[in-house]
């Protein structure tokens, strides 16, 4: 058996992950999860109990227990980078001994929902509503590092949307990834339903003009015309795919919800939405 070298897995002189600075015993099976460091204090001021509170760089954990529930709220900062981190470390903290540094014979599940916000790409995404990314585009070409992708790949679905909007050679070729269908259904039964974009930048790489110009001015008009049998694209974030690919390889439970809080195609925005997000994370607290 492969004995994961420290190079590969750094632990803490406490026993914890390098990044996250949580030990094993202080996750729990349900992770809640959110970009925002003080979107985890708002999670956590629904809690009955507090368990463990651990702030590490953009990370912030908080396990304690709601409604009889032991939940953990973690922040995963922003970026499919940092997706990348976090997913490998919550794995290593379950599935891993961090004493022998073997993979443990009997693997656990994890049930992860990322709560975020997000920009509406369709009418019927209006500013307020909340949208699961039921499947996700990644722009930036994570889960191309790792083998057996293509076992969770839609490939139809990706070669369809880039002959359809042009896509460019500069760019990382884009992955389509669903997230997992139980949980899509338990948490996201009432909400809008569609394809997420998880784009690499916030500005340019999501179609924003500030004072650079954009390689293809048109690329978010195509976009929003793409469709692949009955499915259209809704809304554009940073984390999904990364989410939905990484823990679908892993074998963990994984997707996102959003509420948006911007319509890019009636270029209308709402930068205070802090009642939407917190009503968003208790409905998730009670479905998880």
């Amino acid at each position: 058996m492969r004995i994961i070298p420290e190079s590969e897995l750094i632990i803490n002189s406490d026993g914890s992950a390098f990044h996250l600075h949580i030990r094993p015993e202080q996750l729990s099976d349900k992770i809640v999860m959110m970009g925002d460091p003080d979107r985890v204090t708002m999670t956590a001021s629904f809690f009955e109990s507090i368990e463990c509170d651990v702030r590490s760089r953009e990370f912030h954990t908080v396990t304690g227990m709601y409604k009889g529930k032991r939940i953990t709220a973690l922040s995963h900062g922003i970026g499919t980078d940092n997706i990348d981190i976090v997913l490998t470390e919550l794995d290593a903290l379950a599935n891993i001994d961090f004493n022998t540094r073997l993979v443990k014979e009997e693997l656990k599940q994890l049930t992860m929902v990322r709560v975020g916000t997000s920009g509406g790409m369709q009418p019927h995404c209006p500013v307020g509503s909340y949208v699961v990314s039921e499947k996700s585009i990644g722009f930036d070409g994570l889960i191309h590092y790792y083998a057996g992708s293509e076992s969770i790949r839609e490939k139809d679905f990706e070669e369809a949307f880039q002959r359809e909007v042009g896509w460019s050679p500069y760019h990382c070729s884009p992955y389509v990834v669903s997230a997992d269908e139980e949980l899509v259904d338990r948490i996201g039964y009432d909400m809008i339903r569609g394809v997420t974009i998880s784009a690499i930048g916030f500005y340019g790489p999501q179609g924003r003009h500030v004072r650079l110009p954009l390689a293809d001015p048109n690329l978010n008009a195509k976009i929003e015309s793409f469709r692949f049998g009955e499915h259209s694209i809704t809304n554009y974030e940073m984390e999904s795919s990364a989410i939905a690919g990484l823990g679908k390889l892993m074998g963990h439970k994984a997707m996102t919800v959003c509420t948006i809080i911007a319509n890019r195609v009636a270029l209308k925005s709402n930068a205070d939405y802090k009642g939407s997000i917190e009503d968003l994370l208790q409905i998730v607290l009670d479905r998880i």
